[in-house]
């Protein structure tokens, strides 16, 4: 099976992911990888939207499997099979805010125990590094503003909404006065001293 890197959205997708998606006469993915490679799509490729999540291990092995952004962030790279990278959310909104990537350090709060994310999204900002949080709807931003202002007010971040997207937006400020409120479903969040 090959992982396709689809891209954090529209216009996102490598060369080499083009070629593959191109190429592929079965391909499986979430509505959102698939609105966003389908003008790749041949109309002879027979595409599905996944629905089990631990079924993909079962796949063919001329599957292709799109993943959003890149499937070695928090994506579908776990999956046997040849990895096609993309480009991430936390690479482009890196890029957007010019803080190179030797300064960042990854923490997943996506359906994960968000406390536990809280504390080591503090522990990496002690240790000088800035932190890319991979969110979900549910996680609390004022509340890890509020925790992060605690220990230093001027910690700043960036709520990164719809990256990739015509309407994507970037809101920078402090944890002490974080003064956003989050729309987006779609969102990451970057705290730390930059």
């Amino acid at each position: 099976m090959i992982i396709v890197g689809a891209g954090c959205g529209p216009g996102m997708l490598t060369e080499e992911a083009i070629n593959a998606v191109k190429k592929a006469t079965l391909i499986y993915g979430s509505k959102r990888a698939i609105d966003i490679c389908r003008k790749y799509i041949s109309a002879s490729c027979r595409v599905h939207e996944i629905t089990d999540y631990k079924a993909l291990h079962e796949l063919p092995d001329d599957a292709v499997v799109l993943s959003t952004g890149d499937p070695m962030l928090a994506g579908l790279g776990y999956l046997k099979g040849t990895i096609i990278p993309g480009i991430s959310s936390m690479q482009y909104s890196f890029a957007k805010l010019k803080i190179p990537l030797t300064r960042a350090v990854v923490v997943n709060a996506h359906g994960k125990n968000h406390e536990s994310a809280v504390l080591k999204t503090l522990e990496e900002i002690k240790r000088g590094y800035i932190v890319f949080l991979i969110a979900d709807p549910e996680f609390d931003f004022l509340n890890l503003c509020s925790f992060l202002s605690t220990y230093d007010s001027e910690i700043k971040i960036s709520v990164c909404e719809n990256m990739g997207y015509k309407d994507e937006k970037i809101t920078t400020s402090s944890v002490s006065r974080p003064g956003v409120a989050i729309k987006s479903r779609l969102f990451a969040l970057i705290a730390g001293k930059y």
